[in-house]
């Protein structure tokens, strides 16, 4: 996997001061897309172990509420190993930090039912999630209002009630209260 971009103190894409990575390759290729030179798989640089180690470095200061996954597309079948192996080392080293991130595939439709590549692999990358906004960018739907958000089909939804309740539940904790916003 490659990725385009991380950064630091990020404040737009979930709540709190937040790490963001936005990784490389994306097959939704959305009209008005705000980053579209990470479609390309090939964009940016490896991501290694090196990598790794930059993000929970990042993540370490105890104002850094959690970790935010964008692109591209975290859920392309060819992310999700190395997306895994990133959760699982934030997981450890950090179990109060919340992850959240963002699809263009609908959570119901595509990622719960294992559509996309390893079906163990995305169950593993469900369960270190905390908020997933999915959906693709409509830009006829685009709502700078939204808090998240970009369009207003795009959902956030609460992963650990949903994946107990077998249905979707939305996260709509916007103080920080409760799923979501740890630490």
């Amino acid at each position: 996997m490659k990725y385009a971009s991380i950064k630091n103190c990020d404040i737009a894409n979930g709540p709190g001061v937040r790490v963001s990575l936005f990784v490389s390759g994306c097959t939704h290729r959305c009209k008005g897309c705000f980053n579209e030179v990470a479609w390309d798989f090939n964009y940016g640089e490896p991501f290694t172990q090196e990598t790794i180690d930059k993000i929970l470095d990042m993540l370490a200061p105890s104002y850094v509420k959690g970790l935010t996954l964008l692109g591209g597309e975290p859920f392309e079948p060819q992310n999700q190993p190395a997306i895994v192996e990133l959760l699982r080392q934030v997981k450890a080293k950090y179990p109060e930090k919340s992850i959240w991130s963002f699809s263009g595939y609908l959570f119901d439709r595509d990622i719960l039912p294992g559509k996309l590549g390893d079906p163990a692999i995305t169950r593993e990358f469900l369960s270190y999630l905390d908020v997933l906004v999915d959906g693709p960018f409509i830009e006829s739907r685009k709502n700078l209002s939204l808090r998240f958000r970009g369009s207003d089909n795009q959902r956030l939804i609460d992963v650990p009630a949903s994946l107990e309740q077998g249905s979707v539940v939305l996260w709509e904790d916007w103080q920080g209260n409760g799923r979501g916003m740890k630490g």
